[in-house]
C-alpha cells in the first residue's frame, strides 16, 4: 500500500467530505435569492458575505499554495464583502461556480504527487502543502455550518 497516496487521497476527499457534515452543494443549492442578503439579529452575517468569505478565503489559500508571486489580500477587509447583500442577481452564482473551481484546483493540487506536502514552500513562513490543505477543509467546514445555521433561522433549510 502506498500510504501518501492513500493521505493525498483522503486528503483531497476531506475537502468536500460529507462524512461528518451536509456538504457545500447542499448548503447553497436553491438557498432563497430573497434571503442571501439577510443579517438577522444576533448574527453579524448573511448568507453572501459567508459565501463571500469562504470563496476569497479558499481562494487565497490555493493561491499562496501554488503562486509564489501570490500577493493576499488586506486582512481582514479584503476577505469580506463590501456589503451584506450580491451585488447583482448573477454574483450569487459566479461565487459558488469559483468556489466550486478552486476546490477542485486544491484537491488537483493535493493529489499531485510531484508537490512535497510537508516541504516548507519557499516563499511562506513555515507553511506547507499539508498545512493548507488543512486549513482550507478547516476554515471551510467551519463557515459551512455557520451558513447552514443561518439558512434554519431564515427558515430556509429542509436538511
Amino acid at each position: 500500500m502506498n500510504t501518501e497516496k492513500e493521505l493525498r487521497a483522503r486528503l483531497a476527499g476531506m475537502l468536500d467530505s460529507t462524512h461528518a457534515h451536509a456538504s457545500f452543494d447542499d448548503a447553497v443549492a436553491e438557498f432563497p435569492a430573497h434571503l442571501r442578503g439577510t443579517r438577522l439579529d444576533g448574527i453579524p452575517y448573511s448568507a453572501w458575505e459567508l459565501l463571500e468569505h469562504m470563496r476569497i478565503a479558499q481562494w487565497d489559500i490555493l493561491e499562496f499554495s501554488r503562486n509564489p508571486q501570490h500577493t493576499s489580500p488586506a486582512w481582514p477587509e479584503g476577505y469580506w464583502p463590501e456589503g451584506p447583500e450580491p451585488p447583482d442577481a448573477r454574483a450569487w452564482e459566479a461565487s459558488v461556480d469559483a468556489f466550486r473551481r478552486d476546490l477542485r484546483a486544491m484537491q488537483d493540487l493535493v493529489r499531485d504527487a510531484g508537490r512535497e506536502l510537508w516541504a516548507p514552500f519557499p516563499h511562506g513562513t513555515g507553511q506547507d502543502l499539508l498545512r493548507e490543505v488543512l486549513l482550507v477543509a478547516d476554515h471551510n467546514a467551519y463557515h459551512l455550518g455557520q451558513l447552514i445555521l443561518l439558512r434554519r433561522a431564515l427558515g430556509a433549510w429542509d436538511g
